[in-house]
């Protein structure tokens, strides 16, 4: 009786009652937002009807020798040099409308605080995240669900621009690391890196009062990624939205190609490390669209049009290098947190979360 009892439970354990292999190489996971910026500059580069508008830049003429070319596939390079090489390269850029690749919310207030939430925890909340206020996100996001796992404990860290995030992954509950707005690298191991990047934000404060210049919130999460190697980090750089509030077209230009060098310090870095290299996605999208006139680009929300629309790129040693898609499609920013437990082999927690984007797995 006893060898038949163990000749069940092998064979049990050969026929599917043992875990599910792992089948994705990714052990690793770079989300990155970029707050606001439109999908017409990714696709189509700087906007012919805003590139020198004396109303929208310093001084006329002063943008066309860096962003300005007849050809939008030459504008878009250079714009973003980095996305239109490695990453159309190596991996998959959605949301091309011209072709038919849309890439929208499900949420309905198409601003931040719903945005993000609804990138971290795969749904939309409209009825309880429906401002920006600092309050606590009363939802559990990809971050704490990771968080929460003995493999992952430790290992996930947040970094921001706006000191809203913070509450948005909700640090006080979650126990996720969260360094944004004007936060500073704290602990007993830091850096001289660390140490300097702390003092330049002491003296340079930027223009706005709840969100930093994006260098700093790039060089605090580069320096803690090589310290500290997590498996998850998520970096939320804001500058394109804040400078569009602004009606600053030149600097909106300036601060999107400055956030394309970050991808590309990024991923270099990855592909350096023996951590990384070979194991780690990165998943790039935005956390609204905007107006797309010069009445209506400033803004974005229910009341503006085209605010739904957003993008999606990904890179990495699982994702399909499928360069810029050109299908009929619809996906929605909610698909991201599934989509990155797959592939990290793992099932999401929350059975409400949005369905996958299985163009992203092998």
């Amino acid at each position: 009786m006893k060898k038949t009892a163990i000749l069940l439970m092998v064979m049990g354990l050969a026929f599917g009652n043992a875990p599910a292999q792992k089948t994705t190489q990714t052990e690793n996971i770079f989300l990155i937002t970029v707050d606001g910026l439109r999908w017409q500059e990714l696709f189509k580069g700087a906007d012919s009807l805003f590139v020198d508008d004396t109303g929208m830049i310093k001084s006329q003429g002063s943008l066309l020798d860096e962003f300005w070319h007849s050809d939008p596939l030459k504008r878009r390079e250079m714009l973003m040099p980095f996305t239109w090489s490695t990453l159309a390269g190596e991996g998959q850029i959605h949301g091309n409308r011209a072709f038919g690749s849309q890439v929208d919310l499900r949420n309905d207030m198409l601003f931040s605080y719903p945005g993000y939430n609804e990138i971290l925890t795969g749904s939309a909340d409209d009825e309880r995240i429906n401002s920006n206020a600092k309050t606590n996100n009363p939802n559990i996001t990809l971050l704490e669900h990771l968080h929460n796992m003995p493999e992952y404990n430790g290992k996930v860290m947040a970094f921001g621009s706006w000191d809203v995030f913070p509450y948005i992954v909700n640090e006080e509950r979650s126990g996720v690391p969260v360094n944004a707005g004007f936060d500073r690298a704290e602990g007993s191991n830091l850096t001289a890196a660390e140490h300097l990047i702390n003092r330049m934000q002491q003296e340079i404060r930027g223009p706005w009062g709840g969100v930093r210049l994006d260098p700093f919130t790039h060089h605090y999460a580069l320096e803690a990624i090589k310290k500290s190697a997590p498996k998850l980090v998520y970096i939320a750089y804001g500058e394109p939205d804040d400078w569009a509030h602004g009606n600053r077209y030149d600097e909106y230009l300036h601060s999107i190609r400055q956030f394309d060098a970050y991808l590309k310090e990024l991923w270099e870095y990855i592909q350096s490390s023996p951590q990384y290299k070979d194991k780690t996605s990165m998943i790039i999208t935005t956390d609204h669209g905007r107006g797309i006139d010069k009445a209506t680009w400033t803004g974005h929300g229910s009341g503006i049009p085209r605010s739904r629309e957003i993008w999606l790129a990904a890179i990495g040693p699982d994702i399909p290098a499928v360069g810029e898609v050109k299908k009929d499609e619809v996906l929605y920013a909610a698909m991201i947190a599934r989509t990155i437990f797959q592939l990290l082999g793992l099932p999401y927690p929350d059975e409400e979360a949005d369905a996958l984007i299985s163009d992203l797995l092998p």
